[in-house]
């Protein structure tokens, strides 16, 4: 896609993306921060797309958020302004988040499912990055830490409504306030990675053709119910439950993923 951020389109409809500024190991300036944005808005238009796979190329996930860039954007007493490397934080640019917050709930915010693959470090805002994706494998040895309190900040790239369906209240506190360092192994204990695994990107791949290849709109309806589950009521979650299978149920793709598994092929869906 540009010189930050690549696409490449695999079979099945699986959306390969690389950071791939891996001078800076994938750290977040304005730029950076623009181009996760644009390949956010490039997939939410591309037809076709089942599955995308998240992850950095070069020595890191991603570093978080490369201070240099922050250079002329701060008053004397440390005060951001205009936020920083992103600009104003107040802004709803992108529905009801801000830039920095986009380039990690986005993801979220896609109607198939995103899998992350983090390998090297994941700090700050590469963290939440990271945590975007609805399924997270981790290499063990992943440098990991929600950094902004090192810096006199605090998280503000939707690190909270994510972070609350991954781990405990209490544990979310610690590593907020004393934004000390932990490994993937212990991030996959505490609940922020779903898989600890020694070569990430190629089993995020391998999950990503497995989930390609099931019923595009249940996939979607499923996704749909994922995000709606922290703050739906009963009801109103039992209601969505209801009014996607709606959606589904006895159509002819529906009826394809029904044939295929019986027949123990392949399904061919109708877009």
């Amino acid at each position: 896609m540009n010189d930050r951020v690549t696409i490449t389109h695999l079979e099945d409809g699986i959306a390969d993306v690389r950071m791939v500024r891996t001078d800076k190991m994938n750290a977040l300036d304005p730029a950076q921060f623009q181009a996760l944005a644009d390949t956010i808005e490039e997939l939410h238009g591309t037809k076709g797309l089942r599955c995308v796979v998240l992850s950095g190329e070069g020595r890191a996930f991603c570093a978080g958020l490369d201070l240099s860039s922050m250079s002329g954007n701060s008053s004397g007493d440390g005060e951001k302004k205009k936020g920083g490397a992103t600009g104003d934080l107040a802004t709803r640019a992108f529905g009801d988040a801000n830039l920095a917050q986009y380039v990690a709930w986005g993801w979220r915010k896609l109607e198939v499912p995103v899998i992350a693959a983090a390998h090297g470090v994941a700090f700050g805002g590469g963290f939440q990055i990271l945590s975007g994706a609805d399924i997270r494998f981790i290499h063990p040895d992943t440098r990991c830490a929600i950094m902004e309190m090192k810096w006199g900040l605090v998280p503000d790239m939707a690190g909270f409504p994510l972070w609350r369906g991954n781990a405990r209240d209490d544990v979310i506190r610690e590593l907020t306030y004393t934004n000390r360092e932990f490994n993937g192994r212990e991030a996959h204990a505490m609940g922020f990675a779903t898989h600890v695994s020694d070569t990430p990107h190629e089993d995020a791949l391998a999950l990503a053709k497995v989930i390609a290849n099931k019923h595009p709109a249940a996939m979607r309806g499923a996704k749909t119910l994922c995000n709606a589950m922290a703050d739906l009521s009963d009801a109103d979650l039992l209601m969505l439950e209801s009014t996607e299978q709606l959606r589904v149920i006895r159509t002819p793709n529906q009826m394809e993923a029904v044939m295929a598994e019986m027949q123990k092929r392949k399904p061919v869906f109708a877009e």
